[in-house]
């Protein structure tokens, strides 16, 4: 008989505490550390990882959730499916990073957001070649691992029917799901390989399940999971969702004969398990520890959960909501936070130890853990009473501009005033804001915050980065440039460190893909300017060149979105105090001359929620904060917005809706696929398609991207037609950027030439 165990999590991150993943995988990319090396580095971080949960009291640890750039690109591999395009590559490593990252010769897969999270995954490419062939030598090199160590492991798989509902099918326009029986021996082969190395419970995750799903599609998960239970030889299995409920799928999987389920009581409503008689059989594996935001929890509520949820099924299981992948390690680097804010908060290693909490507490009565049920307690009252969180005076002046309702005139009669004010070329070139973040820049920032430079020195030597970027945009013939942003350390922190209700951490990283690593800022109370944040940047830059420089500035709705946000109110109510903050910077930025000013929101699609019926209201409230936005000023500006990395088919409506006078959006990876999707809702604004995709380290040739251009062409025509690449530079080296950039423009004019 399978044994049951009491505290888990759904799987843990995987960069290392100090970011040790990013810097070895970088250096293998680099050629200064071997791939012996790397295994190293990997090894080393997957038993730390492994050793401090088994010592923290989780009774089930899972394993092969560690990866060296993305889970969904492992199990592309691990399943035969990586593209043929990488299959001359010398080694199984080198094609991994191959279709992770490109080559010189080698085009990437795509890659888009996991979910509604901020996590990106690359996105498998299954054609009617792929023949798909396992090779289980991570998963059970992992399980060797383990066992050396005396760890009760729990393999992570991602499920079949999820691998191939979030692949791409490239020369068919047949459901990726009717192979779903190609891939059937393989997970019972690996099941084998798995009950033979001993392993008792293997977690196979299907999260593609809580979104909208068919009729069909369900009763294929309820049949594969049939057949994979009625395998005789294989260990438990424990089908893990996250993000959502599983709504109409969750009685149709109960029936199978799988003995676990993983639930999401987080995102998901725990009443959603009530009246199916099938979970009294189940071990149902309850992710009441918020995995994905920061908040401490509130432990006497979950209890009450938890014990009502044991009356109703076979056996409960205390969890993170899903893999702590998305939270940062632990607090106890971050020197700077006051006492109230750090006694609201809970990262990584504190949600491990509010799981064991709630284990407990489950199992041996509140008063085994009521010194913590009294702390969690203390901790709730003390944030609802905090000043910070309500600023009477932003609320009243938010209900007086959303009554007044003004807006901007139609875009064509605005179109005309701009082209009046600011005559640019056909097919006007540009760049998305980011220019590369080089050494020198690194090593200022880091001499500032050692106190080895002040401020002073520091705005010298930044003043001198955007000096370079603008002499350098001006020798490659651009026509509508940007300062570059050296002074910015994100996109989002950037704008976080300036606003009052934000606290920025000072070692709060969390994995966005790949090596690219960022520190989600925590919104925790009601949001202020208190002064200008990027005014005299621009109008440094725009001193030095008579060509318009671009203000930047990070929408609502991304700032939102790659931060931890309050939990005590309406998320749109969030979002329209940072787009007060947004609007009043964008009059500055007027103010001071600038003509253009893009406001980027590339995590728009990101919040979109997972079922229907809930996503109205969030397309309403987004896009109306990015109108209140940007609708303070003049016609005669012009509004650009930036959109990348995500699948836009469902957005689009609302990309058309935000009335940006440009839209920047990705469309290299995809083919200009997304031009198509625009047209079909009648989209009339300015649009730039990026020609290249930046997330690769590939130069593409001027050949390239003329036929990108002219490939744009036939969806949108020239006059309103920009020009420019998927996404910021900031991660790219400066040789590259300057020889792409050149021959960006170098396209343009052969194109423009052709027109």
């Amino acid at each position: 008989m399978t044994s049951t165990f009491t505290a888990t999590v759904l799987g843990s991150p995987r960069i290392g505490p100090r970011r040790e993943l990013k810097k070895a995988v970088e250096s293998f990319w680099a050629g200064t550390l071997d791939a012996s090396a790397l295994e190293a580095v990997a090894r080393d971080l997957r038993r730390q990882t492994w050793t401090e949960l088994r010592d923290a009291g989780i009774d089930s640890v899972p394993i092969n959730v560690f990866s060296y750039y993305d889970q969904m690109l492992d199990t592309a591999a691990m399943l035969g499916a990586l593209p043929e395009r990488v299959a001359e590559e010398p080694t199984a490593l080198d094609r991994y990073f191959a279709a992770a990252r490109g080559t010189a010769s080698v085009t990437p897969l795509e890659m888009t957001k996991w979910f509604d999270t901020n996590y990106h995954y690359l996105v498998p490419e299954i054609s009617s070649s792929t023949r798909f062939t396992l090779d289980p030598s991570k998963v059970l090199g992992e399980v060797d691992e383990a066992r050396a160590l005396g760890i009760a492991a729990r393999p992570v798989l991602i499920g079949p029917v999820t691998f191939l509902l979030l692949s791409k099918a490239i020369d068919s326009e047949s459901s990726l799901l009717s192979r779903v029986g190609e891939l059937l021996p393989l997970y019972a082969a690996l099941l084998g390989r798995l009950a033979d190395a001993g392993v008792e419970w293997v977690q196979i995750d299907e999260p593609a399940l809580v979104a909208d799903r068919t009729e069909p599609e369900i009763a294929t998960a309820g049949e594969v999971y049939r057949a994979l239970s009625a395998l005789e030889h294989r260990p438990a299995i424990l089908l893990a969702s996250y993000f959502g409920d599983l709504g109409a799928a969750l009685p149709t999987l109960a029936k199978t004969g799988v003995e676990g389920l993983a639930v999401d009581l987080v995102a998901g409503d725990p009443e959603a398990l009530a009246g199916i008689p099938e979970l009294a059989g189940k071990h149902v594996v309850a992710g009441i520890v918020d995995g994905r935001n920061i908040w401490r929890n509130d432990l006497a509520e979950s209890l009450t959960t938890l014990e009502t949820l044991r009356g109703s099924v076979g056996s409960v299981a205390v969890a993170t909501s899903c893999s702590l992948l998305h939270v940062p390690y632990s607090l106890e680097s971050e020197s700077e936070l006051d006492d109230a804010l750090r006694s609201w908060l809970a990262f990584g290693s504190e949600k491990v130890r509010e799981v064991i909490t709630l284990a407990t507490g489950l199992r041996s009565g509140r008063d085994a853990v009521g010194a913590e049920l009294a702390q969690a307690a203390s901790a709730k009252a003390a944030r609802a009473a905090d000043r910070r969180l309500h600023d009477y005076a932003i609320r009243a002046r938010l209900t007086g501009l959303k009554a007044a309702d003004g807006g901007r005139r139609p875009a064509a009669e605005r179109r005309e005033v701009q082209a009046a004010v600011l005559p640019l070329p056909q097919l006007p070139t540009t760049t998305i804001g980011s220019y590369p973040q080089t050494t020198a820049i690194r090593v200022a920032r880091a001499a500032l915050r050692k106190g080895e430079i002040d401020e002073a020195e520091y705005l010298r030597r930044m003043r001198g980065e955007v000096a370079d970027v603008i002499a350098l945009q001006e020798q490659l013939g651009l026509d509508v440039l940007v300062h570059g942003e050296p002074e910015r350390n994100d996109m989002v922190q950037y704008f976080a460190e300036q606003l009052d209700g934000f606290f920025a951490t000072a070692n709060g990283w969390v994995q966005s893909y790949g090596t690219r690593c960022v520190r989600p800022p925590i919104l925790y109370g009601d949001v202020r300017r208190p002064r200008p944040m990027t005014v005299d940047w621009t109008s440094y830059a725009q001193s030095l060149t008579a060509r318009p420089v671009k203000g930047m500035l990070t929408g609502p709705v991304t700032i939102l979105a790659w931060s931890f946000v309050r939990d005590d109110q309406p998320l749109s109510e969030s979002a329209d105090q940072v787009a007060l903050a947004i609007r009043d910077e964008t009059v500055d930025l007027e103010s001071a001359g600038a003509q253009v000013i893009q406001v980027d929101e590339p995590a728009l699609r990101e919040l979109l929620p997972l079922r229907s019926a809930d996503q109205p209201a969030y397309l309403d409230w987004s896009v109306g904060a990015f109108r209140l936005a940007t609708s303070g000023v003049a016609d005669a500006t012009s509004v650009h917005t930036h959109l990348c990395y995500s699948e836009f088919g469902e957005v689009i409506g609302a990309i058309a809706g935000l009335d940006a006078d440009v839209t920047s959006i990705e469309a290299a990876r995809s083919h200009m696929e997304v031009l198509d999707d625009l047209n079909a809702v009648g989209f009339d604004l300015g649009v730039g398609p990026g020609v290249y995709d930046i997330h690769s380290p590939r130069v593409p040739s001027v050949a390239e991207i003329a036929d990108s251009l002219r490939a744009a062409l036939k969806a949108v025509p020239a006059e309103r037609l920009w020009v420019n690449p998927d996404c910021g530079l900031k991660t790219r080296g400066r040789a590259e950027v300057e020889a792409s950039l050149r021959n960006l423009v170098a396209a343009t004019e052969l194109v423009r030439a052709e027109l």
